[in-house]
């Protein structure tokens, strides 16, 4: 093993989706990984806390780009049009990463404690988008709702998305997820 090859988090994540797939989550080990991407477990603790960071690690950009567009949207902007610009700049984060979010999700969904961190990964989004609402002067309980319908939204679009069937932008998807969302909420 070289001392220093370049790419080693993408190498260590890519190692780690692929014997999550083969073999399962709970059944890799860290040490399995590492030898796989061809480095050495102080290597994979240097880019993430233990093996479920692996599939996380993006959440604080994704969380810190969707909060900071809901803050930086111009005033006159409607809550919703603010949380929808928000998520299409936190979709820019992932366009590219199709593949990769395609195997995460279905790691994700085969272990119920993965669920769960997912889960709270939603909630945290939703708390911080409301909270950025807030500060633009939204009350409660619109704040909260709309960051809650924001995250459905999202969460929508993004099963969409890695749906091997389908092969729109995510932008697009979330447009389009929002529009659905407003057509039920008019009774259409």
């Amino acid at each position: 093993m070289s001392r220093w090859q370049p790419n080693a988090r993408g190498r260590l994540e890519q190692a780690a989706l692929e014997l999550y797939s083969e073999r399962g989550f709970d059944q890799t080990t860290v040490a399995e990984i590492a030898e796989r991407a061809g480095l050495t477990e102080r290597t994979f603790f240097r880019h993430f806390a233990d093996k479920r960071e692996v599939l996380f690690w993006g959440q604080s950009a994704l969380l810190d780009t969707l909060v900071k567009t809901v803050a930086d949207a111009p005033d006159p902007a409607a809550p919703i049009d603010a949380v929808v610009a928000g998520l299409e700049a936190a979709a820019g984060l992932l366009q590219e990463r199709r593949p990769q979010a395609r195997q995460r999700q279905a790691v994700i969904a085969a272990n119920a404690g993965l669920q769960e961190r997912e889960l709270i990964k939603l909630a945290t989004l939703a708390s911080a988008t409301a909270d950025a609402l807030r500060r633009r002067g939204v009350k409660d309980p619109a704040a909260s709702l709309t960051a809650e319908a924001g995250v459905a939204v999202f969460k929508v679009a993004f099963e969409r998305w890695i749906d091997k069937a389908n092969d729109s932008d995510l932008r697009q998807l979330i447009r389009e997820s929002l529009e659905e969302l407003k057509a039920v909420t008019r009774g259409a």
